[in-house]
């Protein structure tokens, strides 16, 4: 019998963190995969900006107030 997989984590980011992008600082290196910029948008059914990485699967939710010009 298979695991269900596990959720993707979900990571909430800022406006210190922005341009966004996966992985992280704060991942391990071993666990690295090509950089890749993420653009927050709104997802249907929940409220606020998020993203998903297209190779990891770690979701991000913008928390705060988005600088200006964004």
């Amino acid at each position: 019998m298979t695991q269900p997989a596990s959720p993707a984590p979900m990571i909430e980011v800022t406006a210190a963190d922005l341009p966004l992008h996966c992985p992280t600082a704060q991942m391990p290196a071993w666990s690295s995969h090509p950089r890749v910029f993420l653009k927050l948008a709104a997802q249907p059914g929940s409220s606020g900006l998020q993203a998903r990485c297209p190779y990891c699967g770690t979701r991000y939710s913008f928390n705060g107030e988005l600088p200006h010009g964004h």
